[in-house]
């Protein structure tokens, strides 16, 4: 049973079908039957069983003389089993048997006729002698050579964002950079009956002239957040309507998620179906998927780009960030609107976020509820809103005469596949995405002196994030590190996005904006690597931007001045 198994395995099975190219010199009835081993089946396969018989009748056999042979053969080494294959001469019968056999194994000495009846043998074998195989074709393949081009660079060219600070990239980083906070007690709704009434809210938001009136009383408020914040970014970058004219829409796409989806458009859904489904909204289906967004938005524009969605949980704009620029760092694509939408401040999400026990409940001061590093957080603060980046190709945006406001350099994603919400205890995750991300982009841990922390104000995930970056960035002495959060709440599938533009305004303006409600420290921070409770001059090499979400899904991103 060895031998016939050691026989049948694919190396065994190649060299013997190839020694079975060598024809018989003389007599031809001292062939052995190679069908009188075990293997002989499995070798031939169930094609060959027709004719086993007439084959087995016509070729006289050797087979106590063979035995040691096939025995030494399937032990032995490839020099020996090479040695041992002139012994191997089939009959006659076998050579006319079939022109199948050999041509499986692509022999050059084999020519095999159109009508699939006979097989001749090539004249130059017919002594008798062994025949060198050839592994390699004899005839050398031309390969056409792929060539090397220049790596397509990604740059900034403009920026839309909808958030509790304020519509205007500029008025939310000013707001930003004098510590303005934008979190306060939620009106949208009666929540006396939570133990959560406070969040970022926007209070105050128009489409109009973003979305067309009728859409704008159908579409969930992620989705209009997200059109209205798209839109902005093109108007940012200088895409006007003779620039969109120009542009070539098969190349131009959008790439925005979101984490929580239609959750207001699917709650009155639901509200509806008590009465009847005859109540339903019509578009709940459609307009409560997370994708919709950058359809209705793609479809607005008539770009037929790459067009999709991407729900990580809260790191999700993170990775459309990063998708839509490796769609044109392939040459698949010149334009990528890219981010995250989410509004999910309705009863049932922030029931379901008080049901996972991770919402600050310091309700009597909204401003100071949302506390990163500081020893006395007692979890996070929901936001809303949404932040949308145009991302362009250097050349591209250089032909137009874009404003360039940053250059994206890369990033990186991991998975903890450690738990649904806790962080990974030895932030192993974190630190394989950041050390990931430097390396995809090229940037030495030196270079990157700014980091907009994902810090939501949570016990855990504060700490957890800080050990993993002074892990990876401890040896910088001009490392600066604050939260967006601590004035806005936690954004959820938005947050990388909105994150992502306050790093770019810093590396445009030299400014980092403070950490609020830093009062006491967690034990073990350094308050020299996080900005103070004002803001601070910084001349940014490279900026890296982290956001995690639920699932452990982990991901940073990296911007540098553009040069």
């Amino acid at each position: 049973m060895a031998a016939a198994s050691s026989v049948t395995s694919p190396l065994c099975t190649w060299l013997v079908a190839a020694c079975m190219s060598v024809t018989c010199g003389g007599d031809q009835s001292t062939c052995p039957s190679i069908s009188s081993y075990s293997c002989n089946k499995r070798l031939f396969g169930s094609k060959w069983g027709r004719r086993k018989r007439v084959f087995l009748s016509k070729c006289s056999s050797e087979l106590q003389s063979q035995r040691d042979l096939i025995s030494s053969l399937c032990g032995s080494s490839f020099q020996g089993l090479m040695t041992s294959c002139r012994a191997f001469e089939p009959c006659n019968q076998y050579c006319a048997s079939n022109a199948s056999f050999s041509s499986l194994f692509g022999s050059s000495n084999v020519r095999v006729p159109s009508n699939r009846r006979h097989t001749r043998f090539n004249r130059a074998v017919y002594s008798g002698e062994a025949m060198a195989v050839a592994v390699q074709p004899s005839k050398e393949v031309a390969t056409k050579k792929k060539p090397v081009t220049k790596q397509r660079r990604v740059v900034v060219t403009g920026m839309g964002v909808v958030t509790p600070l304020g519509h205007d990239p500029d008025v939310f980083y000013n707001n930003l950079l004098e510590g303005v906070s934008g979190i306060s007690e939620i009106e949208a709704f009666d929540c006396a009956q939570f133990p959560t009434r406070i969040a970022g809210e926007i209070k105050s938001f128009s489409t109009d002239g973003w979305v067309a009136p009728k859409l704008s009383k159908r579409m969930d408020k992620f989705m209009l957040y997200m059109l209205t914040a798209g839109k902005k970014a093109l108007a940012d970058g200088g895409i006007t309507e003779d620039v969109m004219n120009e542009l070539d829409k098969v190349r131009c796409g959008v790439l925005i998620g979101s984490a929580m989806g239609g959750m207001k458009v699917f709650n009155d859904a639901i509200e509806a179906l008590r009465i009847s489904y005859k109540k339903m909204n019509p578009f709940c289906v459609p307009f409560a998927t997370t994708n919709m967004g950058s359809a209705m938005l793609a479809m607005d524009l008539g770009w037929m780009g790459p067009n999709y969605s991407i729900s990580t949980a809260c790191a999700t704009s993170n990775f459309c960030i990063m998708n839509a620029a490796n769609h044109i760092i392939r040459g698949e694509a010149d334009v990528m609107l890219s981010g995250g939408s989410d509004a999910a401040i309705i009863p049932i999400g922030l029931g379901g976020f008080v049901a996972c026990r991770a919402l600050s409940q310091r309700n009597s001061d909204p401003t100071k509820a949302s506390r990163p590093w500081d020893s006395n957080r007692d979890g996070f603060v929901m936001g809303e809103g949404a932040g949308v980046l145009l991302l362009e190709e250097l050349e591209h945006a250089k032909r137009r005469g874009a404003n360039i406001y940053a250059e994206f350099l890369g990033g990186s994603f991991t998975c903890d596949a450690y738990h649904m919400t806790e962080p990974h205890p030895d932030g192993a995750g974190v630190i394989l995405c950041v050390e990931k991300a430097l390396a995809q982009s090229g940037v030495s841990r030196e270079d990157v002196n700014y980091i907009n922390a994902h810090a939501t104000s949570t016990p855990a995930g504060d700490l957890k994030e800080y050990q993993a970056l002074l892990q990876c960035f401890g040896q910088n002495p001009e490392l600066r590190v604050n939260s967006t959060k601590s004035m806005i709440g936690h954004l959820l599938g938005a947050a990388g996005a909105v994150e992502a533009v306050a790093a770019i305004q810093a590396i445009r303006t030299g400014w980092v904006h403070p950490n609020v409600n830093l009062e006491n420290p967690d034990e073990g921070v350094d308050k020299n690597v996080l900005v103070g409770p004002k803001k601070e001059r910084l001349n940014i090499k490279a900026a890296l931007s982290n956001s995690f979400g639920f699932g452990g899904h982990n991901s940073s991103i990296i911007f540098a001045p553009y040069k």
